[in-house]
């Protein structure tokens, strides 16, 4: 029998339910017109990537008039993991694969060259049979395939670049490459004895910082004052507790700027003054990791840094250089929002940039510094008015142990409170962290008339090791008290109504979602689980196959093999009491879907059989336009059964 509340609460869902017109989820699937974009060193031409379906397409078009004068593509499930201007009419690019939307693309070593003008098309380095499917890096153990990564376009030298060169294998030492970008001749300029290393040079092209693994995943970083000079150790992190990282030298060779991990708080960049051997801190946000270094427009010397705080902000070394006084102005001509200058012509003049905000997924424009005018010229969705779409802000609160949390907010346009809430844990974890960021899922979910919740729980990365490092083996455990944690917040600022909150997430998101339904019965009302993984002693066998440094991550970072059933959501369905949705894809080789067949069979057992959408051709998140519209139609269909909200139309 209901009782009058009863009565109340469904009229409120009903009525939740029904007052916001039906979602056009295809405005939100479809992709960028652009992604990346960056004009020549003349000028006279664009290059940027286009998201198709299925693959990333460069091309090449005339400034002057828009015509496409070039394309290439590396075919199905291809993605452009780099590419640069060389010289004045030439691009470099490095390809990857992206088995599914929610992978990150991994590069494939192969890098090509372009003429702007269609000519010279070109392999430059790279063997790889384009039948391996899967996650090859990890698996393949080759030394006669080269893998290559572009570290340096040598702007004095329009005919070389500087590549890192390194055999396909669980543990490649890498060499550095003088690259002729016409015939893909390569010169060994330096190596170290380092695994998987990274590599600066200074203005005049010579190697002189490396960074890179030694023995049990520890980071080493090396210097030399000159090509002829040994290597000398500057940080070692089983004796330091920290890790650095080379971002650049100085104009003059004399300073090498590092970005530093501290004891505590976020990273911090450094100055190394090489003939010295003092370090002078130079920028260090006081909540963030620097999110990406600025550089100056005619070489790569360091100039600051990006930092993805909330507002997001960027800093310089000197506060009166031109590259600050320029990033000023335009930042000023566009408040509220993020720019980011993308590439420069060779003398200065011209100036590209994004515009971007947690409204608007990016505008740019082009800015001439002698008439000081901006003018638009590429839109990544012009379909989506920035002034339509949710607004996102930042939270803070405090775990129950007393550790603070950082995360997101996003409410329907027009809300008020006690809304229906979608918790939205990301995947990852370790490294990985949430935006301000303009994200479309999170956008559909508001104009679904959810209030979008999105923590950055211990473990995440933009926070400094030491947050970081608060995630090692805490899987189920406290990670996942700061998502229960930052739900609960939002019930007591009411934003949340606790009868109608679900929990989603994809990747290890999908894991936070089925062990916050199984820790939490109660206070989540139905969960989501997209290519999650559920199942962690597989998890261990399957990485464990994979070598012995990917096994010792493993057990340092998720726990120890005798631990994991605990903490698997498979052995934990019967404790979850609310319905449940998984989604996977069959090729999915980072969360394969036997984790989503067994989540199922345990929840079967349990009495309480998920709905599931599966997909034998997909992998780590689906890829066709046909798929994801399918699973976001479920999904809002799925939402607005159980919590109330709009379905798709």
């Amino acid at each position: 029998m209901r009782t009058a509340g009863m009565w109340l609460a469904c009229l409120a869902m009903g009525w939740a339910a029904s007052a916001r017109a039906q979602v056009d989820v295809d405005r939100y699937l479809q992709p960028d017109t652009y992604d990346q974009i960056r004009i020549s060193p003349t000028g006279a031409y664009y290059a940027a990537t286009v998201e198709l379906p299925d693959r990333t397409v460069l091309w090449i078009s005339r400034r002057a008039d828009g015509k496409v004068t070039a394309k290439a593509t590396a075919g199905p499930h291809s993605a452009v993991a780099d590419f640069r201007w060389v010289g004045d009419q030439r691009v470099i690019i490095a390809w990857a694969r992206k088995d599914g939307p929610l992978e990150k693309p991994v590069a494939t070593g192969e890098l090509f060259g372009l003429n702007a003008d269609g000519s010279g098309a070109r392999k430059l380095v790279g063997n790889l049979d384009p039948s391996v499917q899967g996650d090859f890096v990890v698996l393949l153990n080759d030394s006669s395939l080269q893998f290559a990564e572009l570290i340096d376009t040598l702007p004095r030298d329009a005919e070389h670049v500087l590549v890192a060169i390194s055999s396909y294998s669980i543990n490649p030492i890498t060499r550095v490459a003088r690259m002729d970008v016409n015939s893909g001749r390569l010169t060994t300029v330096a190596s170290a004895p380092l695994r998987r290393a990274r590599f600066a040079a200074d203005a005049e092209g010579v190697v002189r910082l490396a960074e890179g693994e030694v023995k049990g995943n520890f980071s080493q970083l090396l210097y030399r004052a000159d090509d002829k000079a040994a290597w000398r150790t500057l940080n070692d992190e089983r004796t330091s507790g920290h890790a650095e990282r080379p971002v650049g030298f100085s104009a003059d060779g004399r300073t090498a700027f590092l970005e530093v991990e501290q004891a505590a708080g976020p990273d911090a960049i450094v100055a190394f003054d090489t003939a010295t051997g003092q370090r002078t801190e130079v920028l260090r946000d006081q909540r963030v990791d620097p999110d990406h270094i600025l550089y100056s427009g005619s070489d790569y010397v360091p100039v600051g840094a990006a930092f993805m705080s909330d507002p997001p902000r960027t800093a310089f070394f000197d506060v009166n250089s031109r590259d600050a006084v320029v990033q000023r102005s335009l930042e000023a001509a566009f408040p509220g929002q993020s720019v980011t200058i993308t590439s420069r012509t060779a003398d200065g003049q011209l100036v590209l940039f994004a515009v971007s905000s947690d409204r608007n997924p990016g505008d740019f424009y082009l800015y001439d510094r002698k008439t000081k005018a901006a003018v638009g010229v590429f839109s990544r969705r012009l379909w989506l008015d920035p002034a339509q779409m949710a607004a996102t802000r930042g939270v803070e609160l405090q775990a129950r142990d007393g550790v603070v949390l950082h995360g997101y907010l996003t409410l329907p346009k027009g809300a008020g409170t006690g809304l229906p809430m979608v918790v939205l844990p990301h995947g990852g974890p370790f490294g990985i962290a949430d935006s301000p960021g303009f994200d479309e899922e999170v956008q559909l979910l508001a104009d679904a008339g959810y209030a979008v919740l999105r923590v950055n729980f211990r473990g995440s990365g933009n926070y400094g090791r030491a947050f970081e490092s608060l995630g090692a083996r805490q899987w189920g455990a406290r990670m996942q008290d700061d998502v229960t944690d930052a739900t609960r917040w939002a019930i007591a600022q009411k934003i949340a109504d606790p009868q109608r909150i679900c929990i989603y997430g994809a990747s290890y998101g999908g894991y936070a979602a089925m062990m916050g339904m199984a820790r939490e019965p109660d206070l989540y009302r139905c969960g989501v689980g997209y290519v999650g993984v559920y199942d962690l002693p597989m998890m261990y066998r399957d990485d464990a196959a994979k070598g012995a440094d990917l096994e010792t991550w493993f057990r340092d970072w998720v726990g120890d093999p005798d631990t994991l059933a605990a903490v698997s959501p498979t052995q934990l369905a019967a404790r979850i009491k609310h319905p449940v949705l998984l989604a996977a894809g069959g090729q999915d080789t980072r969360a394969p879907i036997e984790h989503s067949r067994r989540m199922e069979r345990a929840l079967e057992a349990a009495g309480n059989a998920p709905e599931t959408l599966y997909f034998p051709t997909e992998g780590h998140g689906f890829y066709t336009e046909e798929h994801r519209r399918a699973f976001y139609v479920k999904l809002l269909d799925f939402l607005s059964r159980n919590i109330g909200g709009a379905k798709a139309k």
